[in-house]
């Protein structure tokens, strides 16, 4: 009922992202760029121009606040963010990506998009966007899941 052979959802997803984070990790060693530090910069790149909330880059990220706080200061030392005050929060800033980080990013972002090409190059081309697609549902069902656990309390 329960054979060693079979495919399970949190071993499987949990092999994929390893190997595909420690991939990038070496490939973009020499930038001076974590993977983390790379997601960042993507996410406030696509968010808002004024810049994003702590909050909402921790949502964005799935992460939690204490680990995007440390992301963020290392990040603002190294002078790739700014915070500035939110206009209508007096508890919230604004993070936004400076000059800096801009350059950082191209670089880094053409190595994720050959990463990501390689990778998906095990599956058929037909296949790719559609798999991305039920990745994305799985993703999203696995939020759904853990949100509901908080609320019951469990």
């Amino acid at each position: 009922m329960d054979s060693p052979s079979r495919r399970r959802l949190p071993p499987l997803l949990r092999r994929a992202w390893y190997g595909l984070n420690q991939a990038f990790r070496r490939r973009i060693v020499h930038t001076g760029v974590t993977p983390d530090q790379f997601t960042t910069m993507r996410i406030l790149r696509e968010g808002e121009p004024a810049g994003m909330t702590q909050r909402e880059v921790t949502a964005r990220m799935s992460s939690d606040p204490n680990t995007v706080a440390s992301l963020l200061a290392r990040m603002s030392e190294a002078g790739w963010v700014e915070r500035r005050p939110h206009e209508r929060d007096r508890r919230a800033y604004r993070i936004r990506l400076l000059p800096a980080a801009e350059a950082k990013y191209a670089e880094v972002r053409e190595i994720a998009i050959t990463l990501q090409q390689e990778v998906l190059k095990v599956l058929p081309e037909a296949e790719r966007e559609r798999f991305l697609e039920q990745l994305d549902l799985v993703s999203a069902a696995c939020r759904a899941a853990a949100d509901v656990t908080c609320r019951r309390g469990g």
